[in-house]
């Protein structure tokens, strides 16, 4: 990587570069500046010689939107609202017609047990019937079906008008509850309670997303911090080797005692470690950034490092508590599923309440029959006169039929109420109490809503001071080093003391930058903890830099 993916290979060229531009005054303003221009570029071109990884470069809105396009748990929460909406569909399909249809055979022969056979010792029957019928249970809640019956029946008993004889009928029945499943069913409450699912995966994909964000723009942060804190790791190590320079000059001019360069040497070889501790860290805030925007399906997913063109600065803003809170008692995600589960609960406490009411259903069946046929050769009625039967084809027989030649009609209405111990009863005071308990969860959830905005937003404003506190330390550190060095020129200091400046320096540096990251990182959590809770649920709250 151009800044810090080769340190261990680029640490004598980036040293040397050092050496060779620091001055006697090394905190001078001038010589800061110089000294960082030259260490990036020893190190971007030790990088570029050695190859391997890719570098990316990359803004912090950059890595928004790769996260938006290949981040895996966004990828994952965004098939649940079509998964959802298969759910409304299936619970919609209760209102779904359906389309019924039959044929059947029958044959039958039957022993002759009276004298009305006329001398058969046997009666053969048969029949071949046809039906289709529609049924649908409707929006409303009313009911319909109906079907169409058709049958040919071939008979030898003597006193048969017809054989075959054909017969149609059309049979429709109509039920309305009138009291119980009249405003809600069992169907509505599941459809309703269908939708509400699909809206809170609606929630909780957008609570995904924020929180995602806010992790990936955390993520970035951290590895600025990474980044940044190696440079000033370096910088200490580029101190620390240039004040065992000077010493080993001192020692052989005489006007420094040996001992003074062992300290020098461990103190460099302090510096190294912490340069490489700083390595490791970079290294995983890449992995850390990389799981978050990149597809782990890419074949170069590994190979990939980051390099922010994005730096950590410092900017202070005004912070509105009052409006803060409004705006997430408004839009946070749990708040919305609080909410859609105590919706949830009113249509239950809806269908447990009209479950309790007597159960009156007001049916109405509607009946037209015919019958035709081709008349038997002897037709002798049941006094031996011969009477004579028209023939009728079918389409005279279906004719009556759509006519109502012969209609009857069935009006009426059921009433049915249970006796003793009533379960929708129990049903319905249980949903009342549940719906007591939600309400009362959701307003404890929005005091600790409010808590956890205000809580952020303090933290955004101790930040903000900890940054100017950092800073102020840190200009003072690099006076007081640069005074430790001017007396120990002087001859009125010892080595020991400006070994505890430049220690002093090196934690300071890190605390500035550490206090501008934290600072940033404070201002991602307070925007998204107005949309969603930190530690993905309704209680407590994290805190970047604690």
């Amino acid at each position: 990587m151009r800044l810090f993916h080769t340190i261990r290979r680029t640490s004598v060229a980036v040293i040397a570069a050092a050496i060779t531009l620091a001055a006697p005054s090394v905190f001078a303003q001038s010589e800061q500046s110089r000294f960082a221009s030259s260490l990036e570029a020893a190190a971007a071109q030790a990088a570029a010689q050695s190859g391997g990884d890719i570098v990316r470069r990359i803004s912090v809105d950059d890595a928004v939107k790769l996260a938006l396009e290949q981040n895996l748990g966004i990828r994952i929460q965004r098939l649940d609202p079509q998964i959802q909406d298969m759910g409304v569909a299936q619970a919609q399909s209760a209102w779904a017609p359906n389309f019924t249809s039959a044929l059947q055979r029958n044959s039958q022969v039957q022993q002759s047990t009276n004298a009305l056979a006329g001398g058969a010792t046997s009666v053969d029957n048969g029949t071949l019937g046809t039906q289709i019928g529609l049924n649908q249970t409707l929006p409303w809640g009313g009911s319909y079906s109906g079907t169409f019956n058709n049958s040919r029946v071939t008979t030898s008993n003597f006193f048969a008008a017809y054989s075959p004889q054909l017969n149609s009928t059309v049979n429709v029945q109509y039920t309305q509850p009138l009291l119980r499943n009249y405003s809600i069913d069992q169907i509505r409450q599941q459809v309703a309670s269908s939708k509400k699912t699909r809206d809170l995966s609606d929630i909780q994909l957008q609570s995904v997303i924020t929180g995602t964000l806010r992790g990936v723009k955390n993520a970035y942060w951290d590895l600025v911090y990474t980044i940044d804190n190696l440079k000033a790791q370096q910088q200490s190590l580029a101190l620390s080797q240039q004040f065992l320079k000077d010493n080993q000059k001192r020692v052989e001019i005489g006007t420094l005692a040996p001992i003074d360069i062992v300290q020098a040497q461990a103190e460099v070889a302090a510096n190294e470690q912490g340069v490489i501790v700083a390595d490791a860290a970079i290294k995983q805030a890449q992995d850390a950034l990389r799981a978050l925007v990149l597809d782990p399906g890419a074949p170069d997913f590994w190979n990939i490092d980051f390099e922010p063109t994005d730096a950590a600065s410092f900017a202070e803003r005004a912070i509105d508590i009052d409006a803060a809170v409004r705006n997430a008692l408004d839009k946070r995600s749990d708040l919305h599923t609080a909410k859609n589960s105590l919706e949830q609960s009113d249509i239950n406490l809806k269908f447990f309440g009209n479950q309790i009411k007597p159960d009156v259903n007001a049916q109405v069946n509607y009946i037209a029959a015919a019958s035709g046929g081709q008349p038997l050769a002897s037709q002798v009625n049941i006094l031996g006169q011969t009477a004579k039967v028209p023939e009728r084809g079918y389409g005279t027989v279906l004719g009556d039929v759509l006519k109502a030649s012969y209609p009857t009609w069935t009006v009426g209405v059921q009433i049915g109420y249970p006796l003793g111990l009533n379960i929708a009863k129990a049903n319905l005071a249980r949903a009342r109490l549940q719906y007591e308990q939600s309400q009362s969860q959701l307003k404890n959830l929005e005091m600790q809503v409010a808590t956890q905005v205000r809580t952020a937003a303090r933290n955004v404003q101790t930040n903000q001071k900890r940054v100017q506190s950092a800073k102020a330390s840190r200009e003072l550190q690099e006076k007081k080093l640069e005074a430790e060095e001017k007396k120990l020129a002087a001859g009125m200091s010892q080595s020991f003391f400006v070994f505890q400046a430049q220690r002093d320096l090196a934690l300071a540096r890190t605390a500035e930058i550490q206090a501008i990251a934290d600072y940033n990182k404070s201002l991602v959590d307070f925007e998204a903890v107005q949309e969603v809770p930190l530690n993905g649920g309704g209680g407590g709250i994290t805190i970047a830099g604690r």
